[in-house]
């Protein structure tokens, strides 16, 4: 049989069996360490009602808390989601993590 990746999409070495962790948008059950993790960063409330909360506050700089989830995804819907893409097979080997996008 012909292998497409050497880790077998997974990530454990010789670890045996992971926990299950749940897919975010499908619920399906998936080992963690073939999960696609992403940490997202979230205000509590969004732009409009942000702006609001502003004009009526009596602070002048008061930031408001924000919401930090770590999500999971299966394979399937991280690509119909793209969230992850498909990559050509000498691309497959390079595993550094894409570039990080500067912000203003």
């Amino acid at each position: 049989m012909t292998v497409k990746r050497r880790s077998h999409g997974r990530n454990k070495k010789g670890r045996g069996h992971v926990n299950r962790v749940r897919c975010a948008s499908t619920g399906k059950a998936i080992p963690k360490d073939k999960a696609i993790k992403r940490f997202i960063v979230r205000n509590i409330v969004d732009a409009s009602s942000m702006r609001d909360i502003r004009d009526a506050s009596a602070y002048e700089t008061y930031a408001l808390p924000k919401i930090y989830i770590k999500q999971y995804y299966c394979i399937e819907a991280a690509v119909h989601q793209r969230i992850v893409r498909s990559r050509s097979r000498t691309d497959r080997r390079n595993r550094d993590p894409p570039p990080r996008f500067q912000r203003r």
